[in-house]
């Protein structure tokens, strides 16, 4: 079952043939493998090594107009499953069918695999590295290295496959200071290589910012959200850039193109092979693209699915992902990237007279409203342009499209978190509340 070979597989062209003679107007399938080698440590140790894989197969056929989708893990009989996705297709309603045509391509190899032994050091470095300054600290982390491939074929001629692998580690430190708990978290996702002492020395600055606990400050002051944090604020974008909310009518920015929707410093794009994740196709077999949503502050494109793109009249940008195997395709960006600005972080916290940073958060629940208000897990009081400690019981709340509009600073710090890369920013416009001590 190696995720090698799947572009030599023969099942996908079963399913097809057999789909076909059963009765199917047309099929497509959709084939994932993952091959994953993750290395765990629990408080300062080696834990345990693992290699995992899995294999799906996702079959999505039409019968008279309606379709039918099943899904099999592992070994697949294809009558089997051909007979599951015509019955389900008896209990749908006609659609149109929306699927490429006439397309083969493989793509190369993106990224490189590293051996256990390499994941282990790697791990090793950076807990030795954070022990050596605090040996009182618990070190918990993993690190992995993960080969996702993909596959899709459909009877109308549609043959595409790639092979994609990266590098992922997460690190938490914890210290229990009598009845005082602290714990600080932070990752990479990389391509070919990460980075330890990079690693390590994020988690020992922000030990040190949280050697004192201060009273964090309360009305309106400016937030800076590291680039770890800011990551909460694009989700609510993303929404609102979505193709499928536009039809809806359920976001802010329905017939807003063209037009200022938040601060002139702000440029937002999707780029498909700028990460550590790639994509040269959707999951609809659509060519991915790089694609311009925001050009300083205005709005300039939304991003959609065949289905959506069609409905729009934009065509697909090629941005059809299956939430999972059992899904069909629906709109979603892939590698958001926040254009950065010119500050470092040492910088954005300089120009700060009073004002709050956060790092790490509880909660959430920005939705296409942008209404959010969260706890904050990790964050820091900042008085005349120095960090004078962590604060603790601390709430901010807002409106994301306000505080995108009244940005004071962007930062040169961008960094990827998941498919996301995004600076620190500072903004304004936020309620703080918190506990006095």
């Amino acid at each position: 079952m190696g995720s090698e070979n799947l572009s030599q597989d023969t099942l996908a062209e079963q399913l097809l043939e057999v789909a076909i003679k059963s009765g199917a107007e047309t099929a497509e399938v959709y084939q994932s493998r993952s091959l994953s080698r993750p290395v765990f440590f629990e408080a300062n140790r080696l834990k345990q090594l693992e290699t995992s894989e899995s294999e799906g197969t996702a079959l999505r056929l039409w019968r008279n107009g309606r379709p039918g989708l099943t899904v099999a893990y592992g070994d697949v009989d294809a009558q089997t499953m051909v007979e599951r996705a015509l019955a389900l297709s008896q209990l749908n309603q006609p659609e149109a069918v929306e699927l490429v045509q006439h397309s083969q391509a493989s793509y190369p190899d993106i990224g490189q695999t590293v051996p256990l032994e390499l994941l282990v050091n790697w791990g090793k470095e950076a807990i030795a590295l954070i022990r050596d300054v605090y040996p009182e600290v618990l070190c918990n982390s993993d690190w992995e290295c993960d080969v996702e491939t993909t596959r899709l074929v459909n009877s109308q001629g549609l043959n595409c496959y790639y092979n994609d692998t990266t590098l992922s580690c997460y690190m938490s430190a914890e210290w229990v200071r009598g009845n005082d708990f602290l714990s600080v978290a932070d990752g990479q996702t990389q391509r070919d290589i990460l980075y330890p002492k990079k690693l390590a020395h994020q988690i020992l600055q922000r030990l040190e910012w949280s050697k004192n606990n201060v009273p964090p400050p309360t009305g309106r002051v400016p937030v800076l959200f590291t680039s770890k944090a800011a990551d909460m604020l694009w989700g609510t974008v993303q929404a609102a850039l979505n193709g499928k909310r536009i039809l809806e009518v359920a976001s802010p920015w329905v017939e807003r193109l063209g037009t200022q929707v938040i601060s002139p410093s702000l440029t937002l794009y999707q780029d498909p092979q700028a990460g550590p994740y790639s994509c040269p196709f959707d999951d609809e077999g659509t060519p991915t693209q790089a694609l311009v949503f925001i050009q300083e502050g205005i709005l300039q494109n939304f991003y959609g699915d065949r289905t959506t793109g069609k409905k729009l009249g934009i065509h697909s940008t090629g941005n059809g992902f299956r939430p999972s195997l059992s899904s069909y395709p629906t709109p979603e960006l892939y590698n958001l990237l926040i254009q950065p600005g010119s500050a470092s972080l040492p910088e954005l916290i300089h120009q700060m007279d009073d004002g709050l940073i956060i790092d790490q958060m509880l909660g959430g629940g920005n939705g296409i409203s942008g209404d959010f208000s969260i706890n904050i897990d990790l964050g820091y009081r900042v008085k005349n342009g120095e960090i004078i400690g962590r604060v603790k019981d601390t709430m901010v709340a807002g409106n994301v499209y306000t505080v995108l509009k009244q940005l004071v600073a962007l930062g040169s710090d961008a960094d990827w978190n998941g498919s996301c890369y995004t600076p620190s920013l500072i903004v304004e416009g936020l309620s703080i509340t918190g506990k006095k001590y």
